[in-house]
């Protein structure tokens, strides 16, 4: 008979200490940005348990963008999934080849990181044919062999729980602890030196503060109307004059621009201008990011820059994490309904958020990272 996969009440001495031994350790997170942003505490926790462990990061390319940037990795695999939405069509070489570097890869242990909505049972069968020994995951079916170690998945008829806090969960159960829960998000000595370059080059001006304005977003459903931004920023900027940065990608340029021609104070755009560590050390020298609920939110979160985050109520658990910030919505009655465009068409969740109260918001939190950045400035000084 075919012993049943270990939960956390039938988890014994054995099996932690096989945790516990486990060098090089796989993990897998194969949908977005900010997902993997919300990973690290997980990640930090799994590093901290062991001084000479080794973590891979398997993620979509994506994903896999984020670790030059988190410390806690120490290599990349790039893989785009079938079970998972991606942009590019998926191939049955692709994943044979994905089995047999996983197998080359000499791994003790697979934590298989997913949001409730999402099944980790593809990616344990690739563990599993790789010949991986210890694999970790939440799972709502019995994963029989798939999984070593199951953490039954209460999410989300018994609870819901921020993203962060169900991966730190998640390692908890294979005795791992991050005595920091903060997100993290390193930009690099080189990305500083080539933002500053960039922003003179755009005229920004570093002697004169200035907040991030993040008006895109992949799902359709996640974005502010671009009117509403406008109106939102430029009633900001009439009470507490700031230059203005607008960042996206390259295909968002044109949105970009239109903001910063409906401004009429000063702002640039750096649409398309920056890399991810760029990004990064923009925010972290920003007094505020105003954004869709999108990955740029969860780096200013790493870095610590307050955040008034348009969150659309495609999903309940991903709202800043451990940061200074305001989460606006109008509630709906078809709150997380996780699509990537709005169904019912009328997009209010999003919509019925007034510009008003989103200058509001963001002069409140300027008003309290400037209070905080005079204290520090002053303790500096004495």
């Amino acid at each position: 008979m075919t012993a049943a996969p270990a939960t956390i009440a039938q988890a014994d001495p054995l099996r932690s200490a096989a945790w516990r031994d486990a060098e090089r350790i796989l993990c897998v997170r194969l949908d977005n940005l900010g997902d993997v942003l919300m990973t690290t505490p997980a990640l930090r926790a799994l590093k901290s348990a062991s001084p000479a462990r080794h973590l891979t990061l398997l993620a979509s390319p994506g994903g896999a963008a984020v670790a030059p940037y988190v410390p806690e990795i120490d290599d990349v695999i790039e893989y785009d999934a079938p079970w998972v939405k991606q942009p590019t069509e998926a191939s049955v070489e692709a994943c044979d080849e994905l089995i047999d570097a996983l197998y080359g890869g000499g791994y003790d242990a697979a934590v298989i990181f997913t949001v409730y909505s999402q099944s980790a049972l593809p990616a344990a069968l690739a563990c599993w044919l790789a010949r991986i020994p210890l694999r970790l995951a939440y799972c709502r079916e019995n994963p029989y062999q798939l999984l070593t170690d199951w953490v039954h998945d209460p999410e989300p008829h018994l609870q819901v729980r921020h993203e962060v806090q169900r991966q730190l969960d998640l390692v908890t159960a294979v005795g791992c602890r991050a005595a920091d829960e903060r997100l993290s998000f390193h930009p690099r000595a080189e990305d500083g030196l080539k933002a500053a370059a960039k922003l003179r080059a755009a005229g920004v001006d570093f002697d004169e503060p200035w907040i991030v304005v993040h008006p895109g977003a992949s799902a359709p459903s996640r974005r502010y109307p671009l009117e509403s931004f406008v109106a939102a920023v430029s009633a900001l900027v009439d009470s507490c004059p700031r230059q203005v940065l607008v960042t996206g990608a390259h295909e968002e340029a044109p949105l970009a621009r239109a903001i910063v021609d409906a401004l009429p104070r000063r702002a640039f755009s750096l649409a398309g201008a920056l890399g991810l560590g760029e990004l990064g050390v923009v925010l972290q020298r920003a007094g505020l990011l105003i954004s869709n609920n999108t990955g740029p939110v969860h780096i200013a979160a790493a870095v610590g820059t307050p955040v008034v985050d348009l969150y659309a109520l495609t999903n309940p658990q991903h709202t800043p994490w451990q940061v200074a910030s305001r989460v606006l919505y109008h509630d709906v009655p078809c709150r997380f309904c996780y699509r990537s465009v709005c169904v019912q068409a009328h997009h209010d969740c999003l919509r019925l958020v007034s510009p008003q109260r989103v200058a509001q918001a963001a002069l409140e939190l300027l008003a309290r990272h400037d209070e905080v950045t005079a204290v520090s400035t002053q303790q500096e000084i004495a």
